[in-house]
């Protein structure tokens, strides 16, 4: 079932909940152990992040550096189809433009297609840690709506070979990201509310939003978005901080802001356990206030980690 039909069909509150592949060498049990205590919310489906290949140096034994390449999270639409089996729920593989070239990636998609999953969140993925730029593979996309344009085309039964005889269309749903404060690399917000619309215009179905804490943020993101012409839903996407460097990891990693009261009370706090705490009442009152005001799915960041999100997800459900 699409993300959309679901949301349609619910006649209450949904969540949903976002996991990262378990880092290379490591075994598809993390996974399991992050979602077992998750299902009793029963989530109608699960997203599961792709990653960009990262690069790292590594000193040679003639004392030079060598740089290498590495994916170290792989394993998305492994991961996808084995949630699928094990939970019977949806999944959303995420597809990004960074790494893969437009053969891969449709490589990618008829992967996908095969395994009767059909939901997927399209992002152009992370910049390049070093040069701080996102730097497309050589026949890839630079931006997430021309991967998006790819999807579209294969529903459309549009493949990279333009001789393949009868080629089967594909029925992707797809969704993108929205950002509350804007994409960094944004110059303003209208700029990238202007992006955002034109992702819709070519074909997707919803929006999940990056991490917030200020759900004033949120509120008039969708305002504005409204007032552009988007109409598809908007689903808020939260992430509870739970260690004190959270304060300076969180806006540094996702270019995102932390309110000034929940600063203060995060600097009040002795150890990690009670920053645990409050980022849990935070978050509660967050989600509250969200359900209240008539968005009927809220969308949790797990980052491996599921005790506090299930603890969230028991006041709110």
């Amino acid at each position: 079932m699409k993300v959309t039909e679901h949301i349609r069909q619910s006649d209450g509150p949904l969540l949903s909940f976002e996991i990262l592949p378990p880092t290379k060498g490591s075994s598809i049990v993390e996974i399991f152990e992050t979602l077992d205590p998750l299902m009793e919310f029963k989530p109608p489906y699960i997203n599961i992040t792709y990653h960009s290949p990262e690069v790292s140096l590594r000193n040679r034994p003639d004392g030079l550096l060598e740089k290498r390449v590495i994916r170290k999270r792989p394993g998305t639409v492994a991961i996808s189809s084995a949630i699928r089996h094990r939970y019977k729920v949806d999944v959303v593989p995420h597809l990004i433009c960074g790494g893969f070239n437009r053969e891969e990636t449709e490589d990618a998609l008829i992967d996908l297609n095969y395994l009767n999953i059909h939901n997927i969140l399209v992002i152009r993925g992370d910049a390049d840690h070093f040069s701080g730029r996102f730097t497309p593979n050589p026949g890839g996309h630079e931006h997430a709506v021309d991967l998006l344009r790819q999807v579209m085309d294969m529903n459309e039964g549009r493949y990279l070979d333009d001789e393949l005889k009868n080629p089967t269309p594909t029925c992707f749903s797809v969704g993108v990201a929205g950002y509350p404060e804007k994409h960094a690399e944004a110059p303003n917000m209208d700029t990238d509310i202007r992006y955002l619309k034109e992702k819709i215009d070519a074909g997707a179905e919803y929006i999940v939003t990056q991490m917030f804490f200020d759900n004033s943020k949120f509120f008039s993101f969708v305002k504005k978005c409204r007032e552009a012409g988007i109409e598809v839903p908007i689903i808020p996407g939260l992430k509870p901080v739970s260690i004190k460097k959270h304060m300076t990891l969180l806006p540094q990693t996702f270019k995102v802001d932390l309110p000034s009261d929940l600063t203060s009370e995060i600097e009040k706090c002795r150890n990690n356990e009670s920053v645990r705490e409050l980022g849990i009442e935070w978050a509660v009152n967050q989600s509250k206030e969200l359900l209240k005001a008539g968005f009927p799915v809220i969308h949790f960041f797990t980052m491996g980690r599921s005790d506090n999100i299930r603890r969230i997800a028991g006041q709110i459900i």
